[in-house]
């Protein structure tokens, strides 16, 4: 679609062409940079030099090239002036993190959820995102976003939560009680984005995962739920409704074991912590939480063991079954069940690396998550970067 008429929205999409770059490539000059984007030099002169201006990049050392004349300066991402703030609202604890333009977090909290309703919670939400927001400030960083990961299918440009099964909540009005308070807290001019908890890990790994990132990007995220995010062609699959990554509710095996969602098969009805759980526990003894689960994976119990490993061969059938549909350049695994270790991790990269063995094909690379538990807050901080850096 040819854009015309728009000098501010120019200007931006070419500040962002910049910043890519230089994200792709640190330590080019203005020089490289025009070069590498079509833009003129001295429209790579005024706009780099807003950008450091602003916090985005900043100039290193001078090259020393053996060249007569002006020695170029190599451009980097400047990682500590700007951040972005992000919170996961999970099924039983919301954690919120500050992000730096280089991926590092600068800031960290979490807390238990002090109640079960969208009011109260939503209400908690808002003030640990503001005290956030209150705390990099204070450490001398500037906040241009906020993200929100949420468990359930989103509908993004309503800000609305059309349904979290693990919550109990059905068409709820997440932004409008956010904008509210951060409203009357005096930050009305800082934005809000939202998007289902698995979406925003993947652009979490996208935008800062360890180079080069490969497109298709699948992230799976592995909690009492099971949901996958994917990124394709530079942009999240979010698909007609927004239920797309919605595998925790997939079949992996026909008359299962019964899932929470009423269906039987579901692929979290053995990959969910709840299903592992239940499979580590002696006949009459309660499911253990999971840092009671993780310990005992750790110290060699056979019951917690052999449920890890069979969680971890279900999920390698799982990843098998994405990789025909998306073929992702990469899988990255994150959430709490990855606390379990080994024996959860290398089953589900012996399964699938059988698959691929078995069809004469390279098994797709398979890595844990940069961010661990914190991969969702972190994510949704990311997703406010990843939104500016494409302003179209």
């Amino acid at each position: 679609m040819p854009i015309t008429g728009d000098q501010t929205l120019l200007k931006q999409i070419n500040r962002m062409a910049i910043v890519r770059r230089v994200r792709q490539q640190s330590g080019l000059s203005r020089a490289d940079i025009a070069k590498e984007t079509g833009l003129t030099k001295s429209t790579v002169s005024l706009l780099a030099q807003e950008l450091i201006d602003e916090g985005w990049l900043v100039e290193h050392a001078i090259q020393i090239t053996g060249a007569l004349g002006r020695r170029p300066t190599p451009l980097a991402i400047d990682g500590g002036r700007l951040a972005m703030v992000g919170a996961e609202l999970g099924v039983d604890r919301i954690h919120v993190v500050g992000l730096s333009l280089s991926g590092e977090i600068v800031f960290k909290t979490e807390q238990d959820l002090q109640g079960s309703g969208p009011t109260e919670v939503l209400g908690q939400l808002a003030r640990l995102l503001i005290d956030g927001v209150a705390q990099v400030r204070a450490s001398g960083r500037s906040v241009f976003g906020v993200g929100v990961g949420l468990p359930g299918a989103v509908d993004e440009d309503a800000g609305v939560l059309k349904v979290a099964p693990n919550l109990g909540w059905r068409n709820v009005d997440v932004a409008r009680p956010l904008r509210a308070a951060f409203d009357a807290a005096g930050l009305d001019a800082l934005p809000i984005c939202m998007q289902n908890e698995a979406d925003v890990a993947a652009l979490g790994e996208y935008e800062f995962g360890s180079a080069p990132v490969p497109d298709p990007l699948v992230y799976l995220s592995l909690g009492i739920g099971v949901g996958a995010g994917i990124v394709v062609n530079d942009r999240l699959f979010v698909g007609a409704a927004g239920f797309a990554g919605e595998v925790g509710h997939s079949i992996l095996q026909i008359a299962g074991a019964r899932c929470s969602c009423g269906r039987e098969g579901c692929a979290e009805a053995y990959i969910g912590l709840r299903a592992i759980a239940r499979q580590s526990a002696s006949p009459g003894d309660p499911p253990r939480d999971l840092d009671a689960l993780a310990a005992g994976v750790a110290q060699g119990e056979l019951l917690a063991v052999r449920a890890a490993q069979q969680a971890g061969h279900y999920l390698g059938v799982l990843m098998q079954n994405l990789w025909t549909a998306f073929d992702p350049g990469r899988f990255v695994l994150g959430g709490p069940t990855c606390e379990l270790g080994a024996p959860l991790l290398d089953a589900a990269k012996e399964t699938i690396d059988a698959y691929a063995l078995a069809a004469g094909l390279p098994a797709p690379e398979v890595r844990v998550s940069r961010y661990g538990r914190r991969a969702v807050a972190a994510g949704a901080a990311a997703m406010v970067l990843h939104k500016l850096l494409r302003p179209v």
